[in-house]
Protein backbone atom coordinates (compact mmCIF):
# COMPACT_ATOMS: atom_id res chain seq x y z
CA UNK A 1 0.00 0.00 0.00
CA UNK A 2 1.31 3.12 -0.95
CA UNK A 3 1.37 6.29 1.33
CA UNK A 4 -2.04 7.98 -0.62
CA UNK A 5 -4.03 4.52 0.28
CA UNK A 6 -2.52 4.73 3.94
CA UNK A 7 -3.50 8.37 4.32
CA UNK A 8 -6.90 7.97 2.79
CA UNK A 9 -7.54 4.52 4.97
CA UNK A 10 -6.91 6.25 7.99
CA UNK A 11 -9.71 8.88 6.81
CA UNK A 12 -12.08 8.03 9.97
CA UNK A 13 -9.48 8.11 12.61
CA UNK A 14 -8.00 11.56 12.13
CA UNK A 15 -8.30 14.71 14.13
CA UNK A 16 -10.13 18.06 12.53
CA UNK A 17 -6.62 19.52 11.89
CA UNK A 18 -5.19 15.79 10.39
CA UNK A 19 -8.04 15.95 7.92
CA UNK A 20 -7.27 19.12 6.67
CA UNK A 21 -3.50 17.65 6.66
CA UNK A 22 -4.70 14.88 4.46
CA UNK A 23 -6.53 16.94 2.27
CA UNK A 24 -3.64 19.05 1.08
CA UNK A 25 -1.66 16.22 0.49
CA UNK A 26 -4.03 14.05 -1.69
CA UNK A 27 -5.02 17.43 -3.29
CA UNK A 28 -1.46 17.91 -4.43
CA UNK A 29 -0.01 14.55 -4.08
CA UNK A 30 2.81 13.27 -3.87
CA UNK A 31 4.37 17.20 -4.54
CA UNK A 32 2.74 18.79 -1.65
CA UNK A 33 4.53 16.74 0.70
CA UNK A 34 7.75 17.24 -0.54
CA UNK A 35 7.61 21.05 0.53
CA UNK A 36 9.56 21.57 3.13
CA UNK A 37 7.53 20.60 7.05
CA UNK A 38 7.51 24.64 7.42
CA UNK A 39 6.10 25.22 4.54
CA UNK A 40 3.74 22.41 4.18
CA UNK A 41 2.87 23.91 8.22
CA UNK A 42 2.14 27.46 6.66
CA UNK A 43 -0.29 26.52 3.74
CA UNK A 44 -2.16 23.88 5.81
CA UNK A 45 -1.91 25.91 9.47
CA UNK A 46 -1.26 23.03 11.20
CA UNK A 47 1.89 23.15 13.15
CA UNK A 48 4.89 21.33 12.59
CA UNK A 49 4.44 18.88 15.62
CA UNK A 50 1.23 17.91 14.69
CA UNK A 51 2.38 17.09 11.18
CA UNK A 52 5.00 14.98 12.57
CA UNK A 53 2.88 12.76 14.78
CA UNK A 54 0.72 12.49 11.24
CA UNK A 55 3.60 11.13 9.69
CA UNK A 56 4.26 9.03 12.41
CA UNK A 57 0.72 7.61 12.19
CA UNK A 58 1.56 6.38 8.73
CA UNK A 59 4.86 4.36 9.70
CA UNK A 60 7.02 7.02 8.85
CA UNK A 61 10.06 7.69 11.65
CA UNK A 62 10.38 11.27 11.14
CA UNK A 63 9.59 13.92 8.06
CA UNK A 64 12.25 13.27 6.00
CA UNK A 65 11.83 9.31 5.82
CA UNK A 66 8.22 10.14 4.67
CA UNK A 67 9.26 12.32 1.57
CA UNK A 68 11.81 9.69 1.11
CA UNK A 69 8.67 7.36 0.81
CA UNK A 70 7.17 9.81 -1.52
CA UNK A 71 10.35 10.24 -3.85
CA UNK A 72 10.55 6.03 -3.82
CA UNK A 73 6.71 6.10 -5.33
CA UNK A 74 7.83 9.04 -7.89
CA UNK A 75 10.82 6.98 -9.17
CA UNK A 76 8.12 3.87 -9.04
CA UNK A 77 6.16 5.88 -11.72
CA UNK A 78 8.72 6.23 -13.75
CA UNK A 79 10.49 3.21 -14.28
CA UNK A 80 10.95 1.51 -17.57
CA UNK A 81 10.63 -1.95 -19.52
CA UNK A 82 14.17 -2.29 -18.62
CA UNK A 83 13.72 -1.36 -14.82
CA UNK A 84 10.93 -3.56 -14.52
CA UNK A 85 12.48 -7.22 -15.76
CA UNK A 86 13.61 -9.22 -12.84
CA UNK A 87 16.10 -11.96 -13.55
CA UNK A 88 13.61 -15.71 -13.72
CA UNK A 89 14.72 -19.15 -13.78
CA UNK A 90 12.88 -21.77 -15.55
CA UNK A 91 8.76 -21.50 -15.06
CA UNK A 92 7.46 -25.68 -14.14
CA UNK A 93 3.93 -24.78 -16.13
CA UNK A 94 5.30 -23.01 -19.21
CA UNK A 95 5.82 -18.92 -19.66
CA UNK A 96 2.29 -18.76 -20.96
CA UNK A 97 0.41 -20.04 -18.81
CA UNK A 98 2.61 -18.70 -15.43
CA UNK A 99 2.04 -15.25 -17.44
CA UNK A 100 -1.86 -15.27 -17.92
CA UNK A 101 -2.53 -16.40 -14.38
CA UNK A 102 -0.52 -13.70 -13.04
CA UNK A 103 -2.15 -11.23 -15.48
CA UNK A 104 -5.91 -12.66 -14.01
CA UNK A 105 -4.80 -11.82 -10.38
CA UNK A 106 -3.81 -8.21 -12.18
CA UNK A 107 -7.38 -8.20 -13.00
CA UNK A 108 -9.10 -9.38 -9.71
CA UNK A 109 -7.17 -6.39 -8.15
CA UNK A 110 -9.10 -4.32 -10.34
CA UNK A 111 -11.97 -5.20 -8.49
CA UNK A 112 -10.44 -3.93 -4.75
CA UNK A 113 -9.68 -0.54 -6.29
CA UNK A 114 -12.88 0.79 -8.06
CA UNK A 115 -15.67 0.74 -5.76
CA UNK A 116 -19.60 0.40 -6.67
CA UNK A 117 -20.28 4.09 -5.75
CA UNK A 118 -17.77 5.08 -7.93
CA UNK A 119 -18.38 3.25 -11.02
CA UNK A 120 -21.92 4.25 -11.10
CA UNK A 121 -20.71 8.00 -10.76
CA UNK A 122 -18.47 7.65 -13.91
CA UNK A 123 -21.10 6.00 -15.74
CA UNK A 124 -23.90 8.49 -14.62
CA UNK A 125 -21.32 11.41 -15.94
CA UNK A 126 -20.71 9.49 -19.53
CA UNK A 127 -24.23 8.55 -19.49
CA UNK A 128 -25.32 12.02 -19.68
CA UNK A 129 -26.24 13.55 -23.32
CA UNK A 130 -26.06 17.22 -22.21
CA UNK A 131 -22.55 16.54 -22.03
CA UNK A 132 -20.00 16.03 -24.91
CA UNK A 133 -17.24 13.43 -24.19
CA UNK A 134 -13.54 13.90 -25.59
CA UNK A 135 -10.77 11.34 -25.34
CA UNK A 136 -7.57 11.06 -25.17
CA UNK A 137 -4.69 8.71 -24.15
CA UNK A 138 -0.73 8.94 -23.73
CA UNK A 139 1.95 7.20 -26.13
CA UNK A 140 1.11 3.74 -25.64
CA UNK A 141 -2.37 3.96 -23.90
CA UNK A 142 -3.91 6.12 -26.72
CA UNK A 143 -5.02 2.74 -28.17
CA UNK A 144 -7.11 1.79 -24.61
CA UNK A 145 -8.30 5.47 -24.93
CA UNK A 146 -9.87 4.78 -28.62
CA UNK A 147 -11.21 1.42 -27.84
CA UNK A 148 -13.39 2.81 -25.37
CA UNK A 149 -14.34 5.61 -27.64
CA UNK A 150 -15.06 3.03 -30.77
CA UNK A 151 -17.93 1.61 -28.66
CA UNK A 152 -19.00 4.27 -25.99
CA UNK A 153 -19.74 6.68 -29.45
CA UNK A 154 -22.32 3.74 -30.22
CA UNK A 155 -24.02 4.03 -27.68
CA UNK A 156 -24.21 7.77 -27.57
CA UNK A 157 -23.39 11.07 -29.29
CA UNK A 158 -21.10 13.36 -29.12
CA UNK A 159 -17.78 11.38 -28.11
CA UNK A 160 -14.55 13.17 -29.74
CA UNK A 161 -11.05 11.99 -29.81
CA UNK A 162 -8.23 14.00 -29.48
CA UNK A 163 -5.26 14.08 -31.67
CA UNK A 164 -1.60 12.85 -30.43
CA UNK A 165 -0.74 16.18 -31.90
CA UNK A 166 -0.90 18.81 -29.86
CA UNK A 167 -1.14 21.48 -32.46
CA UNK A 168 -4.82 20.02 -33.09
CA UNK A 169 -5.82 20.43 -29.29
CA UNK A 170 -6.94 24.27 -29.17
CA UNK A 171 -9.42 23.51 -31.70
CA UNK A 172 -11.33 20.93 -29.39
CA UNK A 173 -10.50 22.62 -26.07
CA UNK A 174 -12.00 25.81 -28.27
CA UNK A 175 -15.50 23.46 -28.65
CA UNK A 176 -15.22 22.41 -24.73
CA UNK A 177 -17.96 23.54 -22.52
CA UNK A 178 -18.36 23.71 -18.64
CA UNK A 179 -19.82 20.60 -17.29
CA UNK A 180 -18.12 18.39 -20.88
CA UNK A 181 -15.52 15.48 -20.30
CA UNK A 182 -12.71 14.70 -20.52
CA UNK A 183 -11.35 11.63 -19.80
CA UNK A 184 -7.64 11.02 -20.71
CA UNK A 185 -5.55 7.72 -19.64
CA UNK A 186 -2.08 8.28 -18.62
CA UNK A 187 -0.01 5.12 -17.22
CA UNK A 188 3.47 5.97 -15.72
CA UNK A 189 6.23 7.55 -17.43
CA UNK A 190 3.47 10.24 -17.39
CA UNK A 191 3.26 13.00 -20.45
CA UNK A 192 3.79 16.06 -19.55
CA UNK A 193 1.35 17.57 -22.60
CA UNK A 194 -1.25 15.68 -21.16
CA UNK A 195 -0.62 16.94 -18.08
CA UNK A 196 -0.88 20.92 -19.12
CA UNK A 197 -3.76 19.78 -21.29
CA UNK A 198 -5.66 18.82 -18.54
CA UNK A 199 -4.65 22.14 -16.95
CA UNK A 200 -6.08 23.94 -19.58
CA UNK A 201 -9.63 22.23 -20.20
CA UNK A 202 -10.09 22.01 -16.24
CA UNK A 203 -9.42 25.96 -15.48
CA UNK A 204 -9.69 27.50 -18.85
CA UNK A 205 -12.85 25.47 -19.92
CA UNK A 206 -14.54 24.46 -16.54
CA UNK A 207 -14.38 20.50 -18.21
CA UNK A 208 -14.50 17.58 -15.85
CA UNK A 209 -11.58 15.13 -15.85
CA UNK A 210 -12.10 11.40 -15.08
CA UNK A 211 -8.42 9.46 -15.03
CA UNK A 212 -7.47 6.41 -16.08
CA UNK A 213 -3.97 5.92 -14.45
CA UNK A 214 -2.05 3.54 -12.26
CA UNK A 215 -1.37 2.90 -8.31
CA UNK A 216 1.19 5.74 -9.12
CA UNK A 217 -0.94 8.57 -10.14
CA UNK A 218 -0.12 10.89 -12.97
CA UNK A 219 -0.04 14.45 -12.59
CA UNK A 220 -3.07 14.85 -14.03
CA UNK A 221 -4.73 13.44 -10.70
CA UNK A 222 -4.40 16.80 -9.43
CA UNK A 223 -6.68 18.44 -12.37
CA UNK A 224 -9.19 15.02 -12.19
CA UNK A 225 -12.42 14.89 -10.43
CA UNK A 226 -12.50 11.33 -10.68
CA UNK A 227 -9.40 8.84 -10.56
CA UNK A 228 -9.36 5.00 -11.26
CA UNK A 229 -6.07 4.15 -10.10
CA UNK A 230 -6.08 0.63 -11.34
CA UNK A 231 -2.91 -2.19 -10.98
CA UNK A 232 -0.75 -2.84 -13.91
CA UNK A 233 2.30 -4.57 -12.50
CA UNK A 234 2.38 -8.40 -13.53
CA UNK A 235 6.41 -9.35 -12.31
CA UNK A 236 7.79 -8.58 -16.18
CA UNK A 237 9.28 -5.95 -17.95
CA UNK A 238 6.00 -5.06 -19.50
CA UNK A 239 2.92 -3.70 -17.20
CA UNK A 240 -0.62 -5.06 -18.23
CA UNK A 241 -3.51 -3.04 -19.37
CA UNK A 242 -5.69 -5.51 -18.87
CA UNK A 243 -7.31 -4.21 -15.69
CA UNK A 244 -8.31 -0.74 -17.52
CA UNK A 245 -9.37 -2.36 -20.80
CA UNK A 246 -12.11 -4.06 -18.33
CA UNK A 247 -12.92 -1.90 -16.25
CA UNK A 248 -13.75 0.35 -19.04
CA UNK A 249 -15.74 -1.84 -21.20
CA UNK A 250 -17.59 -2.26 -17.62
CA UNK A 251 -18.43 1.28 -18.11
CA UNK A 252 -19.45 1.25 -21.46
CA UNK A 253 -21.89 -1.58 -20.98
CA UNK A 254 -23.34 0.05 -17.94
CA UNK A 255 -23.47 3.48 -19.53
CA UNK A 256 -25.43 1.44 -22.36
CA UNK A 257 -27.64 -0.46 -20.03
CA UNK A 258 -28.77 3.54 -18.28
CA UNK A 259 -31.18 3.81 -21.44
CA UNK A 260 -31.35 1.03 -23.02
CA UNK A 261 -34.31 1.84 -25.71
CA UNK A 262 -32.19 4.91 -26.43
CA UNK A 263 -28.91 2.86 -27.17
CA UNK A 264 -30.95 0.16 -29.22
CA UNK A 265 -32.12 3.06 -31.16
CA UNK A 266 -28.64 4.82 -31.57
CA UNK A 267 -27.00 1.04 -32.66
CA UNK A 268 -29.71 0.39 -35.21
CA UNK A 269 -29.57 3.56 -36.68
CA UNK A 270 -25.53 3.21 -37.30
CA UNK A 271 -26.30 -0.06 -38.49
CA UNK A 272 -28.65 1.28 -41.39
CA UNK A 273 -26.23 4.06 -42.28
CA UNK A 274 -23.57 1.38 -42.14
CA UNK A 275 -25.57 -1.43 -44.53
CA UNK A 276 -26.37 1.96 -46.71
CA UNK A 277 -22.79 2.66 -47.27
CA UNK A 278 -22.32 -0.62 -48.44
CA UNK A 279 -20.61 -1.87 -45.15
CA UNK A 280 -20.71 -5.31 -44.04
CA UNK A 281 -21.37 -6.13 -40.86
CA UNK A 282 -19.11 -8.01 -40.34
CA UNK A 283 -16.29 -5.47 -40.75
CA UNK A 284 -14.98 -4.46 -37.14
Amino acid sequence: MDLRDEIQSMSETLTPAERKLAAVLLSDYPFAGLDTIQSLARRTDVSAPSIARFVQKLGCNGYQEFQRRLIGELKDGRRSPVDLRQPSGPVEDGFLRHFLARTAGTLRAATDVVTEAQFERISALLGDEKRSIYIIGGRISDPIAQHFLRHLRQVRRNVFHLPPDPEAWPEYLLRMRPRDLLVMVDFRRYQRMLDELAKTASQERGVGIILVTDRWISPIATSATEVLALPVENDTAWDTYVGALAVLDAVTARVSELDWDATRKRIEAWDEVRLRMGIKQDDR
